[in-house]
């Protein structure tokens, strides 16, 4: 039965922050779809879709108890890597990249899902066995399989931008459950003398496009036609908007089609040229407002459990902002990270809601007696 107490106790200061996103993004992907009343493509009409259901999927993941959710931790966990597993077997192909399953009309990305797993299961693994001195390396041996498994999953897609992902929601909630000090030194090590070999594992493992988009990164004037362009076209796009912008649908780069994939991995490219200095700022404090109202979730949560949910939620998002803004004005290497509710894409869109919804839940339980 639905309890009335969660009304009393939701923070619409917080869907409003998130419903200005999202309009910002519908804003920007009208901009990229529709010019001169000619219609390029119908972006904003399907993300429209999309975040409907989302938001039916943020109430469902609000309303349902968070403990209730963890229980079936390792079930979610199990689904996702099983799909994982069908994406390598029959998974549909596109633009050099295994990463989709269809079903019917419908396309998804399981790698996003991925995501929602490792968060749920890691969560509950170390508010099982949080530790006041800190973790030893014996008890990470297995959030590192846990971590692992979906890892090289995703990576052999290959994907990445999830896979770093998923990756920085394991090391956000490491930041709170700490290493044992002799565990550190020990880690410390290690990871200095597996450097070489671990680089050259990912380096001979990397599709020829990947290792082209990482030596674009350090040279990237040296192929301005190819394997440069897409960065050059995104600063002069983030640069020509000026302090004020030119306005919606005013943008030349997105509009006469210089900007590649606009409406995903290079919106904010998009949004930036179209208003500005102004704009960006704007953008900037909404996802810094998002960020900060979920460190003090995680800070005020009511139990251990509460508290590593929101620490990976937040690193999720803030590490897919931080890194495909710095991807758009080139200071990382182009990795496919999308900019959480503003790259068009259901799956993405679907995971980010999830996601929050699952944020709300932790706060508005930390008031209540009773579970």
């Amino acid at each position: 039965m639905f309890d009335r107490r969660l009304i009393t106790k939701f923070d619409w200061k917080f869907l409003l922050i998130i419903f200005s996103i999202l309009l910002i993004s519908t804003l920007s992907l009208y901009s990229v779809s529709v010019h001169k009343g000619q219609v390029k493509g119908i972006f904003y009409i399907k993300q429209i879709y999309w975040i409907v259901i989302a938001l039916t999927v943020f109430f469902a993941a609000m309303v349902i108890d968070y403990h209730t959710i963890a229980r079936y931790a390792y079930l979610i966990y199990g689904v996702v890597v099983f799909l994982l597993i069908l994406v390598m077997l029959i998974g549909k192909s596109g633009l050099g990249a295994q990463r989709w399953l269809s079903i019917g009309f419908i396309s998804f990305q399981p790698s996003e899902f991925s995501k929602l797993g490792i968060l749920l299961v890691l969560a509950r693994y170390f508010s099982e066995n949080a530790r006041g001195d800190g973790f030893r390396m014996s008890q990470l041996i297995f959030p590192l399989i846990l971590l692992g498994i979906p890892f090289l999953l995703v990576l052999k897609q290959p994907d990445l931008g999830t896979g770093l992902s998923i990756t920085f929601v394991f090391i956000a909630m490491l930041f709170l459950v700490g290493f044992h000090s002799r565990s550190l030194i020990f880690v410390g090590l290690i990871s200095l003398l597996l450097a070489p070999f671990a680089w050259s594992f990912f380096w001979h493992h990397l599709k020829p496009y990947q290792r082209e988009r990482l030596m674009t990164f350090i040279h990237p004037t040296s192929d301005p036609s190819g394997t440069g362009y897409h960065i050059i076209q995104s600063k002069i796009a983030i640069g020509s908007g000026g302090v004020l912008g030119k306005g919606l649908m005013g943008g030349t780069q997105s509009q006469l089609k210089f900007l590649p994939e606009g409406h995903t991995d290079f919106i904010f490219s998009v949004f930036a040229e179209e208003w500005g200095f102004i704009g960006i700022f704007v953008l900037l404090v909404l996802f810094g407002l998002l960020l900060l109202w979920g460190v003090d979730v995680a800070f005020k949560a009511k139990d251990s459990l509460g508290t590593f949910l929101a620490a990976g939620i937040v690193g999720m998002i803030g590490f897919n902002v931080i890194v495909n803004i710095s991807m758009t004005l080139g200071m990382v290497p182009v990795v496919g990270v999308p900019l959480p509710l503003m790259s068009y894409g259901g799956t993405a869109m679907v995971t980010t809601m999830a996601a929050l919804g699952l944020l709300m839940n932790v706060k508005i339980r930390r008031f209540m007696l009773f579970y």
